[in-house]
C-alpha cells in the first residue's frame, strides 16, 4: 500500500510540475505581449527561459546523482523555478528588459528538473518488476501536461489576464514541491550507486559524457531520439500553416498539437495496460518509423479529415517512442550516473526541438508541405543514425562504470520474473533493464 502511495505521489507530482512547465512558456509570452506590448520582448523572454535549459541538464543531473536524497534537490529546483517565474511576473513592466531576460535565463537553467530529473528518480519509488509500466505512465504525464498546460494558459490568460496565468503556473509548481521532497532516498545506497567522493562535479560531468558516448546502446538511443526530435520541432511550426490553409485559421492549426498529445496519451495508456512483448530498442525503431509515416502522410494530406488522421497517427507513435527511450536509458545508464544521463538527454532533445523549429521557420517560406517532408526526413535520419551509431563494446574505462549496472540488471530480472506479470509495456528485457538500480522502459519532453 505504501509503495502504491509513493508511485501515486510521484505521478501526481510529475503531472502537476510538467503542466506548470507547459503553462509557463505560453503564459510568459502572453505576459510579455500584455505588459511590455512588444512581440520582440515576449520572444526574447521566452527564448531566455528555454535556451538555458539545455545548459542546465548536465550539472543538475550530476548533482542529483551525488545527492543522498535527490528528491529534496528536485524540490529546491522546483522552488527556484517558481521563484524565477514569480520575479518575472512581479517585475514585468518595471525592470529593464535585459534584467528580465537574465531572470528568465536563470529560471530556465532549472527546467530539466521537471523532465529528465524527475524521470531519473522513478526507480526509487517503483518496484523493479513494474518499472517498464511505470515509464509508460511517466510518459503519459507529459501528454497530460501538453494537453492541459497551454490550454490553461490560454483560458486563464483570456479570462483573467496574463498575470493570473503566470500565477497559476507558479502555484502548480509549488503544489509539486511536497511530492518531490517526499521521494525516498535512492534505491540501493551502496557505494556503486554513488559517484566517488573524490571525483568532484567536473569529474562526474566527464564520466556522464563518457557513458553516453562510450556505451553503445546509450549512444544509439541518445543520437537517434535527438535527431527524431528535430522533426517534432518542425511539426510544431507547420501546425499554424496547415490551419491557415485547411482548417480556417492559424489558431485552429495550433489545435493539431492537442490532437497529437491526445493520441499520444491514448497510446501510452494502452501500452501500460496491455504490454507489448518487444525489446524497447526494437519498439523505438517501430515507433520512429510510424511517426515518419504519419508526418509524410500529413505533408500530402489534401483536406482537414486526412490531416487530423495523420496527426493522430503521429501521436500514436510519439508516446510509445518516448516510453521506449526511457526504457533504454533506464536499462543502460549506470545507477550512479542516471540522473545526469536523463537530464543531459532531455537537454539535447530540447536543443534539437529548438533547432528543428528554426529550420522549419526558414523553410516555411516555401510551404507547409516542404516543412513536413523535412520533419518526416528527420525520422528517417533518426533510424539511419541509430544503425550508424553501431553496436560494439563499451569504450575502455566506461565498461567498468557500466558493469555494476549490468550485474544489478541480472539480479533484478530474476526477481522481476517471479514478482511481475508476463510483460510490462516493453517485455522481459525491459524488466531486466530495470535491474541495475532501475532503468527500464518508458515518454515525453519533452
Amino acid at each position: 500500500m505504501l509503495a502504491r502511495y509513493k508511485v501515486f505521489g510521484y505521478l501526481a507530482g510529475a503531472t502537476t510540475a510538467r503542466t506548470a512547465d507547459e503553462m509557463s512558456g505560453p503564459a510568459l509570452l502572453l505576459l510579455g505581449l500584455a505588459i511590455a506590448g512588444s512581440a520582440r520582448t515576449a520572444a526574447l523572454l521566452y527564448a531566455g527561459l528555454t535556451v538555458t535549459a539545455a545548459a542546465g541538464g548536465p550539472p543538475l543531473g550530476a548533482l542529483l546523482d551525488r545527492a543522498g536524497r535527490p528528491g529534496r534537490l528536485l524540490a529546491w529546483a522546483l522552488g527556484g523555478y517558481a521563484a524565477g517565474l514569480a520575479a518575472l511576473t512581479v517585475s514585468m513592466g518595471h525592470a529593464p528588459v535585459a534584467l528580465l531576460i537574465a531572470v528568465a535565463a536563470a529560471a530556465g537553467f532549472l527546467a530539466p528538473a521537471l523532465a529528465g530529473g524527475w524521470t531519473s528518480r522513478l526507480a526509487d519509488v517503483m518496484p523493479a518488476g513494474q518499472l517498464s509500466r511505470g515509464h509508460a505512465l511517466d510518459a503519459a504525464t507529459y501528454n497530460v501536461a501538453c494537453l492541459a498546460g497551454p490550454a490553461l494558459a490560454g483560458l486563464i490568460g483570456a479570462d483573467g489576464g496574463a498575470r493570473w496565468a503566470m500565477a497559476t503556473a507558479i502555484a502548480l509548481l509549488v503544489l509539486a514541491v511536497p511530492a518531490a521532497a517526499g521521494m525516498p532516498g535512492r534505491a540501493g545506497t551502496g557505494g556503486g550507486n554513488r559517484p566517488p567522493a573524490h571525483r568532484g562535479l567536473a569529474g562526474d560531468l566527464r564520466a556522464g559524457a563518457a557513458a553516453i558516448i562510450g556505451l553503445p546502446a546509450l549512444r544509439r538511443i541518445t543520437l537517434a531520439s535527438t535527431v527524431a526530435y528535430l522533426g517534432i520541432g518542425m511539426f510544431i511550426v507547420a501546425c499554424p500553416l496547415l490551419g491557415r490553409r485547411y482548417l480556417g485559421g492559424a489558431a485552429e492549426g495550433a489545435l493539431l498539437l492537442t490532437v497529437l498529445a491526445a493520441a499520444s496519451l491514448v497510446a501510452t495508456a494502452a501500452t501500460a495496460r496491455w504490454p507489448v512483448r518487444l525489446r524497447p530498442d526494437t519498439f523505438f525503431l517501430i515507433a520512429t518509423a510510424t511517426a515518419g509515416c504519419g508526418l509524410a502522410a500529413l505533408a500530402f494530406a489534401p483536406a482537414a479529415a486526412p490531416i487530423i488522421a495523420a496527426v493522430a497517427l503521429t501521436g500514436l507513435a510519439d508516446g510509445p517512442q518516448l516510453a521506449a527511450v526511457f526504457a533504454v536509458r533506464q536499462r543502460e545508464a549506470p545507477p550512479r550516473l542516471r540522473g545526469q544521463i536523463f537530464t543531459t538527454a532531455a537537454s539535447l532533445k530540447l536543443s534539437a526541438g529548438a533547432l528543428g523549429a528554426a529550420l522549419a521557420g526558414a523553410l516555411s517560406g516555401y510551404s507547409a508541405t516542404v516543412v513536413l517532408v523535412a520533419a518526416a526526413t528527420a525520422q528517417a535520419a533518426a533510424l539511419l543514425s541509430y544503425l550508424a551509431a553501431g553496436r560494439g563494446r563499451p569504450a575502455a574505462g566506461v565498461a567498468q562504470v557500466a558493469s555494476p549496472a549490468r550485474e544489478a540488471s541480472a539480479v533484478e530480472e530474476a526477481s522481476a520474473v517471479q514478482a511481475s506479470p508476463p510483460a510490462l509495456c516493453l517485455g522481459p528485457e525491459a524488466r531486466g533493464s530495470a535491474a541495475h538500480g532501475g532503468r527500464p522502459a518508458g515518454g515525453t519532453a519533452r
